[in-house]
């Protein structure tokens, strides 16, 4: 439960910081910058299921083999 509450903390203040950075570049240099919602929760999305599966599948990899064996592999 706390790496979740970590997580939402961290990605709210990313998200937070994100829109100041982008917020100094459209009023400095007049460029149109749109954030969409779609864009963030895509990506969000994307990235979530990147790191689920990179981090299941050699978990559930590991998990299957002997511990005897796979200590003697390396």
């Amino acid at each position: 439960m706390l790496n979740f509450a970590f997580l939402v903390t961290y990605s709210s203040i990313n998200l937070l910081l994100l829109y100041i950075f982008f917020s100094i570049i459209k009023f400095a240099l007049n460029w149109p910058v749109v954030i969409e919602l779609y864009s963030v929760v895509l990506s969000f999305a994307v990235c979530t299921i990147t790191g689920i599966f990179f981090g299941w599948y050699p978990a559930k990899k590991a998990s299957n083999l002997d511990p005897i064996e796979a200590i003697r592999y390396e």
